[in-house]
Parts: C-alpha cells; sequence; structure tokens
C-alpha cells in the first residue's frame, strides 16, 4: 500500500518494484466454539472478539508481511499433517495477495497514467508471473525490454546466483549471463537504459551478506556476524560491459548502498518489510540523463 501511495506522495510517473514482493508466513486466526478467533502473532496470542478486530488484526497481520488466514483447528492439524496442501495453500495465499494489489494499484494510479512495473525476485515463486500476466495495467518486465518513458528503455532480471536458501529463482552465473545477454542485444540506446537487477553486481557496497553454515545459521567470529559478497559476477560484467544510466538492485536486504561502475550509478534501498517500513530510491531522469537521486523509507 505504501509503494501505491509512493506515486503521489513523490509526484513520480513510474513505479518500479524489484523483487521478494511475497510473504514468508502464514498466520492462521483459529475460530473458537465462541465464534471468536485466536491468533499467534507479534509475540503472542491475539484474540478477537467481534468482526472490527478480526478486520484490524487481518490489516496489522498484512501490514507485517505475512498472509492472514480464517480458519478452524481441525484445518490447521491437518495442514500440519500435510505438507502438500500447506505448501499448495501458501502458494495460493501469494497468487491471491499479488492479485489484490494488482487490483488496488489499477484502481488508484491507472487514472493518474502512472507507470507500474513489478518484478518477482528469487524468492518469489511463479505464481507471481501467472498473475502478473492477467493484469491488464501492471507489467511485469521479466526478462524482456520495456520503455519506461519516451526516452529510457529498462531491462529486469529477478533471478539470482546460487543462495544457501535454495529459492525458487536461483541459477548459475553461466545462466545469467545469457539470460542479460538475450535482453542487451535488444536495447536501442544503452546510454539511457536502466538496469532492473534483482542481485546486485558483486563486490560492491550493495551486496555483504551474512555467512551462512550448513544448518542455515549466520556465521559468527568474535561476536560479529562474518559477512561475504553475495552479489553476481554476471551482472557486475553487464554493468562493465554496458555501461547502463542506472542500475536498480536489491536481493542483499541489509545492504542499503550505492556506488559506480565507471559511468554507471547502482542502487539498493535495502528492505526493512519486517518492520513495516517500504525503502526505495527516487530517480530524477531526463533524456540528458540522472539530474539527482534521493533515498526514502515510510
Amino acid at each position: 500500500m505504501k509503494f501505491v501511495n509512493a506515486a503521489s506522495f513523490y509526484n513520480a510517473d513510474v513505479l518500479i518494484l524489484g523483487g521478494d514482493v511475497t510473504g514468508k508466513m502464514i498466520i492462521p486466526l483459529i475460530e473458537q466454539p465462541d465464534g471468536c478467533r485466536i491468533a499467534e502473532f507479534a509475540g503472542g496470542f491475539q484474540k478477537t472478539r467481534n468482526q472490527q478486530e478480526c478486520d484490524d488484526l487481518i490489516k496489522n497481520i498484512r501490514f507485517s508481511g505475512y498472509y492472514p488466514y480464517l480458519t478452524t483447528q481441525e484445518n490447521v492439524d491437518e495442514l500440519q499433517g500435510d505438507t502438500k496442501k500447506l505448501d499448495a495453500l501458501f502458494t495460493k495465499l501469494m497468487g491471491d495477495t499479488m492479485e489484490r494489489w494488482a487490483k488496488i494499484a489499477e484502481e488508484r494510479l491507472k487514472p493518474s497514467g502512472v507507470k507500474v512495473f513489478i518484478t518477482p525476485g528469487n524468492d518469489d515463486r511463479f505464481v507471481i508471473d501467472e498473475v502478473l500476466a492477467r493484469s491488464t495495467y501492471v507489467q511485469n518486465p521479466e526478462g524482456k525490454v520495456v520503455w519506461v518513458d519516451d526516452d529510457h528503455e529498462m531491462i529486469s532480471m529477478g533471478w539470482s546466483n546460487p543462495t544457501p536458501w535454495n529459492s525458487p529463482r536461483e541459477t548459475s552465473e553461466e545462466d545469467l549471463e545469457k539470460k542479460i545477454e538475450a535482453m542487451t542485444s535488444r536495447v536501442t540506446n544503452m546510454q539511457n537504459c536502466i538496469f532492473n537487477m534483482h542481485c546486485p553486481p558483486i563486490d560492491t557496497p550493495l551486496d555483504p551478506a551474512p555467512k551462512i553454515t550448513k544448518d542455515l545459521k549466520a556465521k559468527t567470529s568474535g561476536g560479529q556476524s562474518e559477512m561475504v559478497s553475495a552479489g553476481s559476477r554476471a551482472v557486475r560484467n553487464a554493468i562493465t560491459k554496458y555501461q547502463p544510466l542506472i542500475g536498480l538492485h536489491g536481493h542483499i536486504h541489509e545492504s542499503k548502498g550505492v556506488c559506480t561502475i565507471g559511468r554507471t550509478l547502482c542502487v539498493n534501498p535495502g528492505s526493512e518489510y519486517g518492520e513495516g517500513i517500504v525503502r526505495g530510491v527516487l530517480l530524477n531522469i531526463n533524456k540528458k540523463g540522472l539530474k539527482n537521486y534521493l533515498f526514502t523509507q515510510g
């Protein structure tokens, strides 16, 4: 909702959401015999006694990036015993939520002529692509060359190099290079092109991430997290080779930053969605190039 509202707040003509848009947890609101509902959320058990309280809790759960699910204890027990059903429910809730978002974006922004681009990230399941393909307003630019305005083309890739998390959109550096080259070959004016690459270039201020052990825990030394460069070599090589106007990146949520590779300004606004904060970067561009930029949060 903050992403959608950012258009009018910052007087933006184009909104670009660069991936990792889906939630990580389902929060069941379990119906009780007396008609109340109980949910384990925000470090404790929340009880709703009427519809208004239930609606407020649903809103708070969504605001934290999770999926509220109205259900019964019997259904919860069944899902806990069947991982396939639980996984299917997760996928459905992801798709339903994205469809709801796309409709809200269209209702609020289409009349003003704002363009909206949403690219799934490596954490996002492919149901997101299916939902966005049905939207007549929100565009999924993945793997395409699109015009964000009359002067600037954009290529987009939500895939990343391999991570410890085995997320849905991971592949080798060699394959990432092929995906990028398939798009760059169709760009007409690279000087004004935007590289919307979810994965940041390797060995930059945009890609330090905690080193993860085999049991998926952050490795520490002297009480501090050990950090590694988790960005992509293919992305860096492409930026170095083609020198686009701007590189838009994410993926490493804790590494908000900016850097230049040759003439290209690369930015990663970072992410704090779990705290209800949306981070972004406001780019002021014209046909002559980048005038200025400003990191934002709300």
